[in-house]
C-alpha cells in the first residue's frame, strides 16, 4: 500500500524514492510486524485467558512436565497472522500476483488451524478439526495457488522442478507440477504442526528458514545477481522478501510471549500458516528441494512419526520412546531448554547449508 501511495510521489519528493527499493521495504515489514506483535501481544493474551479459561487441552499420554502448562491459552498464531498481514499490506508491491498466492495459503492455512484450535478449546479435548477435512481444506488452497503460481511464470519455468547444485537444470514435470507443489505446501504446513510441541521449538526454525528464503527470494527475482549466481531468475519473485520479512518480525514478537515459561501457544492457528507460507515461498522460488534442507528440522521431525507409526504397525514395537523427535528426549530425561535450544542449533546447520547451495552449482 505504501509503495503505490508513496513511490509515485518520488519526482516531488526525493525522500519517497526509497520505497521503491526492496531492501528497505524488507527491513520496514520486519520492524512494522514486530511492533504490531508487540503492541496486541498483551491484550490478545488477556483475551485470549478469559476466553478460553483453561485453555489449551494437554493430551495425557504426553510427557509429564507438559501438565504444568495446563491453563496456557492457545491460538497465539492470530498474533503472528494479524501482524504479518498488516506489515505485507503496508510494504508490499500488492499488483504482484506471488504476493497474493502466498498470502491465500498463509490466511487460509490459519483459518484452518484456527478452526482445529476452536474445536480442541470449546470441546475441551484434543481431537479438534478431523484430518480428513483438514487435509481437504488444505488441499483446495494449495490447489488454487498452484495453479495461481503456475499461470503467472513464465513457460519456461512454470512447470519445472530446479535440482539443487547443478546450474539451471531444470526437470519439466509437466502435468504432474501441481500435484508436486500442492504435496510440498501440505508437507510444509503439516511438519511444522509436528514441530510445535515445545516452548519456541517451531518458532526460531520458521525464523531461520524465512531468513534464508528472504535471500533465495531477492537474489532469484533479480537478474543481476541470479545470472552471476548462474541460478533461475524468476521475474516478481524478489518481492516474496517482503512476506518473509513480516513473518520473521511477527514471530519475534510472538516468541517474546512464547519464551519458556510461555504465556501463550502458537497452536495449529499459527503452525500450519507459517510452515504453508514456507512451502508456498519455496514452490514460487523454485527451491522446493532447498525447503527440505533448509527445514530440514521439520523433515526430521515429520520421518520420527512415520517411521512410529510404520514400526508399531508392522511389528508392534516403537522405535521412539514418543514421537515426534522432541518428546523422545522429553522422556529420556532432557529438559526442554536443553531440546529447544540444540534444535536451534540444528536449524542454524541446516541453514547455512542450504545457503550453500546457491554458490555450490
Amino acid at each position: 500500500m505504501l509503495y503505490h501511495l508513496l513511490f509515485p510521489l518520488a519526482d516531488e519528493f526525493t525522500v519517497f524514492n526509497l520505497f521503491k527499493y526492496l531492501t528497505f521495504r524488507t527491513g520496514g515489514a520486519v520492524m512494522t510486524a514486530m511492533l504490531i506483535a508487540f503492541v496486541i501481544g498483551p491484550k490478545m493474551i488477556r483475551w485470549l485467558r478469559q476466553w478460553q479459561g483453561q485453555g489449551q487441552p494437554i493430551r495425557d499420554d504426553g510427557p509429564e512436565s507438559h501438565l504444568k502448562k495446563q491453563g496456557t491459552p492457545t491460538m497465539g498464531g492470530i498474533m503472528i497472522l494479524l501482524s504479518m498481514t498488516i506489515s505485507v499490506l503496508l510494504w508490499a508491491d500488492l499488483a504482484n500476483p506471488y504476493i497474493w498466492a502466498v498470502m491465500l495459503v498463509t490466511l487460509g492455512y490459519g483459518a484452518i488451524g484456527f478452526t482445529d484450535d476452536y474445536l480442541k478449546v470449546s470441546k475441551k479435548n484434543t481431537k479438534g478439526l478431523p484430518g480428513k477435512l483438514k487435509l481437504l481444506g488444505q488441499l483446495v488452497f494449495a490447489g488454487i495457488a498452484a495453479a495461481l503460481i503456475a499461470a503467472t511464470q513464465p513457460d519456461s519455468l512454470n512447470t519445472h522442478l530446479a535440482l539443487p547444485f547443478f546450474k539451471d537444470l531444470l526437470i519439466n514435470l509437466g502435468w504432474f507440477f501441481p500435484v508436486f507443489a500442492i504435496f510440498v505446501m501440505i508437507g510444509a504446513s503439516n511438519a511444522v504442526n509436528l514441530t510445535d510441541g515445545l516452548d519456541g521449538l517451531a518458532t526460531v526454525p520458521v525464523i531461520i528458514a524465512c531468513g534464508v528464503f528472504a535471500i533465495i527470494a531477492y537474489l532469484i527475482g533479480n537478474a543481476v545477481f541470479s545470472g552471476y549466481l548462474q541460478i533461475h531468475y524468476v521475474p516478481g519473485a524478489g518481492e516474496l522478501a517482503v512476506i518473509c520479512a513480516a513473518v520473521i518480525g511477527g514471530c519475534i514478537g510472538f516468541l517474546w510471549f512464547n519464551a519458556p515459561p510461555a504465556m501463550v501457544f502458537m497452536g495449529d492457528t499459527g503452525s500450519l500458516a507459517l510452515g504453508g507460507t514456507l512451502g508456498s515461498i519455496a514452490v514460487v522460488t523454485k527451491h522446493e528441494l532447498v525447503l527440505a534442507i533448509v527445514g530440514g528440522l521439520f523433515v526430521l521431525e515429520t520421518v520420527s512419526v512415520i517411521v512410529q507409526v510404520a514400526s508399531f504397525k508392522l511389528t508392534g514395537k516403537r522405535v521412539f520412546k514418543m514421537a515426534p523427535l522432541h518428546h523422545h528426549y522429553e522422556k529420556k530425561g532432557w529438559a526442554e531448554p536443553t531440546i529447544v535450544i540444540r534444535f536451534w542449533i540444528i536449524a542454524v546447520i541446516l541453514a547455512l547449508v542450504g545457503l550453500a547451495t546457491l554458490k555450490l552449482r
